[in-house]
């Protein structure tokens, strides 16, 4: 089942799906992409028959579908989240140590991950908060975030107690260093680059606005 976009250009918050809509649509043709548990699997929702993009799974399936609903489930297809998912034609399957052998060689062009924290230089945390009675979700990110060409996060800009989670330097465990390039949020969506964090769109807020809440500087105009 697909979902198209419910807020125009310009406007905001976003929704989970408007963010998901707009990395599908960044996602160059011809791509192998890895969606990281949790928000990043809608990407797969919007990408079209025709986007020519290859979606790979953590525990072992390459040509991944969108999510299935009713009759189209069979519990024996989940991504690595344990949703259920289609296939497309032409999909593989193969053994879980073959699935990270592609992660961690450089044969993955994208991935999506959420995110607790990225820094301005591009640092993840997002597999513990750090915090006592949290249960650290170790997987496949650290492989992901080192391996894959491009690393696409995709969050709220904001926790529930309103503290960034775009912050000049990450206060929980680091997932990667330097490995983020790019940042999809309700709010906004930034590149992280040699110079600064770049805005590339904001959505229902002003950029000078933005950095006063972020306590960021942010770079605005064509990302290097």
């Amino acid at each position: 089942m697909s979902h198209t976009s419910s807020r125009a250009p310009g406007q905001g918050p976003l929704s989970k799906h408007d963010i998901a809509a707009l990395i599908a649509r960044d996602i160059p043709h011809g791509s192998y992409v890895n969606l990281g548990i949790g928000q990043p699997t809608l990407v797969a929702d919007h990408l079209s028959p025709t986007a020519g993009v290859v979606l790979h799974t953590e525990n072992g399936m390459l040509n991944m579908g969108p999510a299935a609903h009713g009759d189209e489930i069979d519990p024996d297809l989940t991504n690595a989240g344990k949703v259920p998912v289609t296939e497309l034609p032409g999909a593989a399957y193969f053994h879980h140590a073959d699935s990270f052998a592609m992660m961690r060689g450089g044969h993955l062009d994208i991935c999506v991950l959420g995110a607790f924290q990225v820094s301005a230089r591009g640092d993840l945390a997002n597999w513990h908060t750090g915090a006592p009675d949290a249960i650290p979700a170790v997987g496949g990110a650290m492989d992901l975030a080192i391996g894959a060409k491009q690393v696409f996060v995709m969050m709220d800009l904001f926790a529930r107690d309103g503290t960034p989670k775009l912050v000049s330097e990450c206060s929980y465990p680091l997932t990667g260093l330097g490995c983020v390039n790019r940042v999809y949020t309700d709010l906004a969506v930034f590149d992280i680059t040699e110079h600064g964090v770049s805005v590339r769109q904001t959505f229902g807020i002003e950029v000078h606005d933005l950095a006063d809440r972020l306590g960021l500087p942010l770079l605005t105009g064509s990302p290097r």
